[in-house]
């Protein structure tokens, strides 16, 4: 297989931060799918992902916690100036704030920005995201403590995080919003209904997380499919054994659409995405090279406005079975 390049680039809303079409999300090197990669191993992939023309990473301080940021950071310091950074604060790690585990207080987000930075092996963060809207901490007190590490040069852009309408309005009202990040995908399209029209109406960008489903969407994954005790997709209720069951329909039309495009179902799932908005910048991640380039891959995908409506018409007829959270993490998403 020739290797692939993405050359495609997306500026995300009216930020003017210009990032590579597909971005690469970083977590799962480091939790949540199984045993984590050994760090070299993890290093070897970001460059190799570089090298193939990604440009947009991204991490959070509570991915580990704290290792994934280390990982990043150090793959990343010798093409620090080349490559977009977005890391994440507003979870209580340490057990302290004492609500829903989120702590967006102004003190700590400075603390976490400090430590961010030397984990990153850095001196600013090009995009600084709340990882959850904090139900203690007033948005307008957050956005204006970015704001104010905005002024110092530490940070170069404020996202948010599965923020609700209402929150992205008033904390954009106070610093602008480049990016919204939340799960947008061919299997969770709740975003199209209000999150998207406001995105466009303000200028913000979208960064999808699991753009293929946790890894549902690239076919790979059936109602035998085991997982490592590890793995975090054991208490979602979206992959629990009788959905997946359910759920296969939604993946079988998309392995007969990407047949007919001589492509795979995660290519599929990319391209349509990448085809809602031209500002619309997907993170798969990965842990092999070979998924890498797949994805890398979907940028080069065209989907025509019929083939759009055919995969529109085929996978609105059939209904998602499973909740994407457990009731716990439910619970921290902003309405």
């Amino acid at each position: 297989m020739p290797e692939q390049t993405l050359g495609q680039k997306r500026t995300l809303g009216n930020s003017g931060l210009e990032v590579s079409a597909i971005g690469l999300g970083c977590m799962g090197m480091s939790q949540s799918y199984g045993t984590p990669m050994e760090t070299p191993d993890a290093v070897r992939l970001i460059r190799s992902a570089f090298e193939r023309g990604i440009t947009f990473f991204d991490t959070a301080e509570v991915y580990g916690p704290f290792k994934n940021e280390e990982v990043v950071g150090e793959a990343l310091q010798p093409i620090r100036d080349q490559v977009v950074l977005a890391t994440k604060f507003g979870i209580d790690i340490a057990g302290t704030a004492g609500h829903q585990g989120m702590d967006s207080r102004p003190e700590h987000i400075r603390e976490v920005v400090e430590a961010s930075l030397k984990r990153l092996r850095t001196d600013y963060i090009d995009l600084l995201y709340q990882h959850r809207v904090d139900p203690v901490v007033p948005i307008e007190e957050v956005a204006g403590t970015v704001k104010d590490l905005i002024s110092h040069g530490k940070v170069k852009h404020f996202g948010l995080s599965e923020a609700g309408v209402r929150t992205i309005r008033r904390a954009h009202a106070v610093q602008p919003v480049a990016a919204l990040q939340s799960e947008y995908s061919l299997w969770w399209r709740e975003p199209e209904e209000a999150i998207l029209p406001v995105l466009e109406e303000l200028g913000i960008g979208f960064v999808p997380f699991s753009p293929l489903g946790k890894g549902f969407l690239t076919g790979a994954i059936n109602a035998d499919t085991k997982f490592d005790s590890s793995d975090f997709r054991n208490i979602v209720p979206r992959f629990a054994e009788e959905a997946r069951k359910s759920n296969q329909a939604l993946v079988d039309a998309i392995v007969a659409i990407a047949a007919e495009k001589k492509a795979t179902p995660a290519q599929v799932a990319l391209a349509w995405l990448l085809a809602q908005k031209p500002w619309i910048v997907p993170i798969p991640g990965t842990t092999k090279l070979n998924r890498l380039e797949e994805n890398i891959g979907s940028s080069t995908i065209a989907l025509t406005a019929d083939d759009l409506a055919d995969i529109d018409n085929a996978v609105s007829a059939i209904a998602v079975q499973g909740e994407r959270y457990s009731p716990q993490q439910a619970a921290r998403i902003d309405r």
